[in-house]
């Protein structure tokens, strides 16, 4: 599997779940507490040498290498929605050519305010087209929390494909 980058990882959960042999995964937050937090409570997990932990900004971290999987675990909502275009732009350029990005879209109904911020199939079109970038495929996501259930939706996207499913 390569690479992995979770932007916006928080406390690094989805970071420490992913890590295995074959596959190295940063996990890339902006909030010092939170990476301090994620550090702490995973240093010592037998995976430990599969994953590591950044405190920087998405929108002006330089990464030495590309990735071969983006998985967007709700930062896109969490963002202004006029910093989506950047956020898109970054997702290109860390991306590898035939790498994928994968996005848990959340909020998806009638929520005002934020963050999170509503988000729609057409918000992530919007920015990703224009990138070159096409959903694999569309789907409800069957393991959401309850609370969460027909809310979240789960996006996988690539580079110069056509849609399968919605």
């Amino acid at each position: 599997m390569g690479r992995v980058l979770v932007p916006g990882c928080g406390t690094g959960y989805d970071v420490v779940a992913m890590a295995c042999p074959g596959r190295y995964v940063v996990g890339l937050d902006i909030s010092e507490e939170a990476i301090k937090k994620a550090k702490q409570m995973s240093s010592s997990l037998p995976n430990a040498d599969n994953f590591t932990f950044i405190e920087a900004d998405f929108f002006s971290w330089r990464p030495t290498d590309l990735f071969d999987l983006i998985f967007d675990y709700t930062f896109f909502c969490a963002i202004l929605p006029e910093m989506r275009s950047a956020w898109a732009q970054q997702i290109q350029n860390f991306l590898k050519p035939d790498g994928e990005l994968v996005t848990l879209m959340f909020p998806m109904d009638d929520h005002a305010g934020g963050p999170p911020f509503k988000v729609s199939i057409e918000d992530y079109e919007e920015v990703l087209h224009p990138m070159g970038f096409k959903a694999v495929s569309i789907v409800d996501n069957e393991l959401a929390i309850e609370a969460r259930k027909g809310r979240e939706k789960l996006g996988r996207w690539k580079r110069g494909v056509g849609h399968s499913s919605l």
